[in-house]
């Protein structure tokens, strides 16, 4: 197919008919996923724990959200 065989009318139809949310699927975690990310958090204020850290001294390393 040449460039010149493209009907421009009927692209603009389609991207003016097109959704930008349409390409957007955000995809909610499982509940398997959800409890790995919990556990991730978990081991992770254990270890900030273990380093005598504080969680605000944490925050302010960038550490903990």
């Amino acid at each position: 197919m040449s460039i010149n065989s493209i009907d421009h009318d009927e692209m603009l139809k389609k991207s003016e008919d097109w959704d930008f949310n349409d390409d957007i699927n955000p995809q909610k975690p499982t509940k398997g996923a959800k409890s790995v990310q919990v556990r991730r958090r978990i081991e992770a204020l254990k270890e900030i724990r273990e380093s005598g850290l504080t969680l605000e001294e944490a925050k302010e390393l960038g550490i903990w959200e």
